[in-house]
């Protein structure tokens, strides 16, 4: 099933992000965390992908056919556009399409690892992947939107420049980065829609686990802090089960508060971790 069909039913859809394992993770522990995670019939699931490389996309791809074909649950899969040639990107296609995955997250993704080239391959953006992925196969296709702008955008209107040539190029829906505080996602939305974006904007949110995780949030994405979380950190320095569960505890506002102010699509970036889908999905349940 496409995915866009869900956002266009428009009931409630809470969906989960997981990533393949590393080579040194033992397989069955992400089996059963998958297990738990499907068994709360999430919209879909998303795979992450590995940074342009190939052989970590390929792992998405056998995750992602676990999902739909074992699980019965809807995967989306992450591809991305640097680093990657067309070439590659036809035989992936193929394989989803052999593999009967039928729902794709096109990004720009990140620099590969070794190159400062940020061109090398075919596809230089987003918008250019997505093309390539309309024109190769009947796939529902998300892309990935910035309510506080990507860290590599120069300023605010080319922010939701980017996001309309994605549109124009044929994304279905977005999912936004995460964010802490929902006044810049609110803010986000009715900027975009002012600006001719029709297509449904999916809230991302991402718990907070540990302060090494925040930091890295900061420098990589460019996410801001409210006061609130800083006051979380300082507070459960130094417990990190408490941190934990503040972290998801804080999450679980934010979906009360997007729902009442109407956005009841809600995408968790649930890393592996069943304990957070569940206690995302309960409180989403519970708007309902």
């Amino acid at each position: 099933m496409h995915i866009k069909k869900l956002y266009e039913i428009k009931n409630p859809v809470i969906s989960f992000e997981v990533f393949p394992p590393r080579q040194d993770s033992p397989s069955d522990v992400l089996t059963d965390s998958l297990s738990k995670i499907s068994s709360l019939s999430p919209g879909y699931i998303s795979v992450t992908y590995g940074s342009g490389e190939i052989d970590n996309n390929s792992k998405s791809i056998e995750l992602a056919s676990h999902i739909k074909n074992s699980l019965n649950i809807e995967p989306m899969v992450h591809l991305t556009a640097r680093g990657t040639y067309r070439s590659q990107m036809k035989s992936m296609l193929q394989e989803m399409k052999q593999k009967n995955i039928e729902n794709i997250m096109a990004l720009g993704g990140d620099i590969p690892q070794g190159n400062s080239n940020t061109t090398q391959g075919d596809f230089e953006h987003a918008r250019d992947l997505i093309e390539f992925i309309k024109d190769n196969g009947n796939f529902s296709i998300g892309a990935g939107c910035y309510p506080e702008g990507h860290i590599e955008c120069e300023n605010t209107n080319a922010n939701y420049e980017h996001l309309y040539e994605k549109q124009l190029a044929g994304a279905d829906f977005f999912v936004s980065q995460l964010f802490f505080e929902n006044g810049s996602f609110f803010r986000f939305k009715e900027e975009s829609t002012s600006r001719g974006i029709n297509k449904p904007i999916v809230a991302g949110l991402m718990p907070i686990l540990g302060k090494t995780q925040i930091q890295r949030m900061i420098f990589q994405c460019g996410v801001s802090l409210p006061s609130s979380i800083i006051k979380i950190l300082h507070k459960y320095e130094h417990s990190p089960e408490d941190l934990k569960k503040a972290g998801i505890e804080y999450t679980c506002m934010q979906i009360e508060d997007l729902v009442k102010n109407g956005h009841k699509n809600i995408h968790i970036y649930s890393m592996n971790k069943p304990e957070i889908a569940a206690s995302c999905k309960d409180t989403f349940d519970s708007m309902f």
